[in-house]
């Protein structure tokens, strides 16, 4: 998912460059969705493995 995230936010930064403001917008509005379902996941699997561990 992190790859993803990365993907949207490169593709953001070229449309950016190149003009696309609504396509570069877009694309930064879902790599930020992506990114924040990424560290709520990585988080809840860092504390059930803590959990998991007792």
């Amino acid at each position: 998912m992190l790859h993803y995230a990365i993907v949207f936010l490169v593709v953001a930064l070229v449309a950016a460059v190149f003009g696309f403001t609504g396509i570069a917008a877009g694309a930064v509005e879902i790599a930020k969705i992506l990114f924040f379902i990424f560290i709520v996941l990585f988080i809840a699997s860092l504390i059930f493995g803590l959990v998991r561990r007792k």
